[in-house]
């Protein structure tokens, strides 16, 4: 093998070492199966698009986003100036503000479902406590924002129910973790990662 890379001439060895880093991007990239496009993993319900984490249920499909604010942050005066960080599909790095959006996007008609909204504290996947309620109410607009106080790391469930156009009762549940692992964030990053590295292979080869 190492007779036959010597052989090779400069500019095939960096082909291949390109090829193979892009050839290694797209395996792992099945792996994770994530994308741009969505998450197609079990990591959330219907994935990531655009900023927006989308769930459903039977009888409606959401729109998710969430903005936080960590419990140690002072915010300004002029709360416009206030830091906020984005958070993925319900994964907060610590206790602190949560102000999240619900879009209401399917069927039209959600909008004029009576709709109740309950924050819920998890263990072992079984609700425990009741942290917050809002009583049934219609969204005209077709979005639903709240400010949500998370107090303390653990799993929780935001709950949002009501009757469909059937008069069925549905209830769809958006899953919420507070103090997330790090390596969460690990497949999100691996194009990063996988880049870098290709980098690396590149400038070593080109020494040969």
């Amino acid at each position: 093998m190492d007779s036959i890379w010597a052989n090779l001439s400069t500019g095939m060895r960096r082909f291949l070492v390109l090829t193979g880093s892009l050839a290694v991007i797209v395996a792992v990239g099945l792996q994770f199966h994530v994308s741009s496009q969505g998450d197609m993993s079990g990591t959330y319900p219907k994935g990531f698009r655009g900023g927006t984490c989308t769930i459903e249920s039977d009888s409606l499909v959401i729109g998710y986003s969430g903005y936080f604010i960590p419990t140690n942050y002072e915010i300004p005066e002029d709360a416009t100036g206030a830091m906020s960080v984005p958070v993925l599909c319900g994964k907060i790095p610590s206790p602190g503000t949560l102000d999240v959006t619900i879009d209401l996007l399917y069927p039209e008609s959600a909008r004029e479902w009576p709709l109740t909204m309950r924050l819920a504290k998890m263990e072992g996947g079984v609700p425990v406590k009741t942290l917050m309620t809002v009583p049934s109410k219609t969204y005209e607009t077709g979005i639903i924002t709240h400010v949500l106080n998370m107090g303390e790391t653990g799993e929780y469930r935001l709950y949002l129910s009501g009757k469909d156009g059937n008069q069925a009762d549905f209830t769809l549940e958006i899953p919420i973790i507070v103090g997330a692992p790090w390596y969460d964030s690990i497949p999100q990053l691996w194009p990063v990662f996988l880049l870098i590295a290709g980098a690396i292979l590149y400038r070593i080869f080109r020494k040969f």
